[in-house]
This record gives C-alpha cells, structure tokens and sequence, in this order.
C-alpha cells in the first residue's frame, strides 16, 4: 500500500511566511520536523529561547565528552575507546603513537576513518595512501590494512555496523556539488606498498566480527597484491576539498552538509562557508526538535560559532525528543555577524536509533552541558 505524509501548509498566528527569515521582532524560530529534515516540518514562532530550561532531570539531557581526556591510546583500532553505539553505528576514538604491528579487519561493517589529528601511511589490500588531519578514509568491510605513523594520530572511527557507506542523493545540485567523485582518492601500488610487501617474516591480521576478535597468523605478509581492478575499493577526501552549499538569503540545515550516507545514520561536514547576507535571514542555526535522530558532533578545528566553551576533539549528543540550538552567545549574533565566514571544522553524524553511551565516555563528560545555554 502507498503513503503519504498529511501535508496541508497553513499559517496561524503569528508567523513569517518563509521559514529562517523575516522573523516578527523580538522573537526566535523552531523547527518541528520529521526525517531530519528531509519530511515535512513546522517553524513555531516564540517570544524567548526554547531553551530557557532551569532544571533537568532525565536521561534525555544533552551531553558533551572531551576526547582530549580519554586514555585511547592503543596499538589496535580494536584497542579504541568506544564513546557512543547504536545496531547501526560504533563510533571510538583512538590515539596512535607508533606503528602497528599486525593489520587490522573489520568483518562487522564498514569503516570510515576521521583523522582528527597527525599524519601516517595506511597499507590495505588495495595499496598505500598517505593519510593527515582532515582526511576521511572509507574501508570496506572486510578490508585488510593497518598504519605507519609519521606524526602521533588522533582518529574518529565511525562504523556502519552490519552496513555499506554510500554517497548522498545530491538531487537538482548535482553529482559534483559539494565534492566532485573525481576528488576521491584510491590507494596506489606503488613503491612504497611493494616495499612493505616485500617483508619476511609472520604477519598477525587481527578480525573483529560481532565485536569478538579473531586472531590469524600468515608466514608471509598478506598485503601483497600484484594490482586489482573493480568498483569496490577505500576513499579518501580531506574536509578542505569540500565546497558546502550555502544560500545567501537562507540558513540551510545540515542535511545540505551531508557527506557520506549508511543504513540507520548520515555523516554530515560542517566546514567555513559563507554567512548569510540578507538582513532578514537568520545567520545561526535554528532551534529545532528533531525527533526522529539522535544528533552528534565531533568538533575538529576552528571557532565553533553556535557553541560556547567547546573545544576540538569534544563530542555532543543531542538526544532526539527536546529542542537545542544556538547559545546565548551566538544567538545575540542572530542577524548581524562580525566576519563574513564561519571558520570550523566539524563532523556530524545523525542517527535514527537512540544512541547508547559507553561507560568510557561518561568519565569524560562535561556534567554542567545542559546548563550551558544560560551561559553568556
């Protein structure tokens, strides 16, 4: 049987007629939505802060974590801490100081890298791509490969359990905006992956498959491949390469920053764009109650302008089922910015299912969160 939502647009009351601007005086915006902003959605016109709480009690707070903090430091992916999980989705952070000595495999899902900070060398069945901060790396499930460092790494794992990564539907902008698929780079067999191949000696390939780890042993070196051909293979981008769609007239919502799509949640890239310039617009984003996604935030470089006391390498989970938005800071910033850019860095990830919070994570959370939008 098909389906439809019930879409009648009405106004009521008070109320602009095009949504994130034109704005009555003296009031702010919420948005009611459905999908993630992808269904059908309401802007509710209101005369304070939505977030004007003076007491919560509950799970469904927000919460914010310090990745700085934790001890992830491992010589394994499978020695990273897990911050938050879902069936879908596994997200850890890990700390890298020197090489690792046997290669990893995740037989659970695929694996996309966020390297957060340092520089390395990434050998995989397909060959080598020298990897630094800002670089996305997407490893097929069951891929083989493991890291050299060059520089001490801090990276986001983010795992689409029991899944597939893929690109977003890009719709009437096109397939080449935001990044042009040509932009994706693919390992090589190069010099320095036949020099790596041409080791002697036992190689350990470590498996996780439904998060238990098997260990195989090979008396050669496994990543030997002569050469490959085929549409299954890693990527990588870095977040400078992206151009984020912006509107001059309009704040666009995150969905318009998605990067990477996968069954049960979406990866979004908050990275500098324009603000906008018409003096109606609203030049922050919009509170609003996304019921349908928990909502997280790994902050990477740059001023974070919609949130005060963050710092990179913190993480935020905004639960689904309460409303959040800008700061007092920089909602006083609504309609006048004071430089032509935002200049941030950050990941975002949405997930249908409710998240669970590791215990880990809990020892580096920053308990005052929730009280913050009274924070000046």
């Amino acid at each position: 049987m098909s389906r439809k939502w019930i879409h009648i647009p009405h106004i009521e009351g008070l109320a602009s007629r095009q949504a994130h601007a034109d704005l009555p005086p003296g009031t702010v915006e919420r948005e009611i939505g459905k999908d993630g902003f992808f269904g059908p959605a309401t802007q509710m016109i209101h005369p304070r802060p939505p977030t004007g709480w003076t007491s919560w009690e509950g799970p469904l707070r927000p919460r914010a974590f310090d990745c700085m903090q934790l001890q992830a430091d491992g010589a394994s992916p499978w020695a990273a801490t897990t911050l938050l999980h879902n069936a879908h989705c596994r997200l850890r952070f890990w700390r890298l100081a020197a090489n690792m000595d046997h290669l990893a495999r995740n037989a659970d899902g695929d694996e996309l890298l966020f390297v957060h900070a340092g520089r390395g060398e990434l050998y995989c069945d397909y060959g080598h791509l020298t990897i630094e901060a800002g670089d996305y790396v997407l490893l097929p499930r069951g891929t083989m490969w493991r890291l050299d460092v060059l520089e001490a790494l801090q990276l986001l794992l983010i795992e689409a359990s029991n899944g597939s990564y893929q690109l977003p539907d890009k719709g009437l902008v096109g397939e080449q905006a935001i990044f042009d698929p040509a932009m994706l780079d693919l390992p090589r067999i190069d010099e320095a992956f036949k020099a790596q191949a041409a080791r002697v000696g036992d190689s350990r390939v470590v498996i996780k498959r439904r998060n238990l780890l098997s260990t195989v042993t090979y008396p050669y070196n496994p990543l030997d491949a002569l050469g490959w051909h085929g549409t299954l293979h890693p990527v990588r981008i870095n977040v400078r390469d992206l151009r984020p769609l912006s509107s001059h007239r309009y704040h666009l919502p995150p969905s318009a920053h998605t990067t990477f799509v996968a069954p049960g949640f979406v990866v979004c890239t908050f990275a500098p764009r324009p603000f906008e310039t018409d003096p109606g617009a609203i030049k922050v984003p919009f509170f609003h109650s996304n019921d349908d996604f928990d909502e997280v935030i790994f902050y990477h470089s740059g001023d974070f302008f919609s949130r005060d006391h963050i710092h990179p390498g913190m993480v935020t989970l905004h639960p689904a089922g309460f409303t959040h938005g800008p700061h007092p800071k920089a909602l006083s910033r609504m309609h006048v910015q004071p430089k032509p850019m935002t200049d941030e860095y950050a990941v975002m990830i949405d997930a249908r299912e409710a998240l669970e919070v590791a215990d880990a994570a809990t020892v580096v959370e920053w308990a005052g969160y929730h009280q913050s939008w009274h924070q000046s």
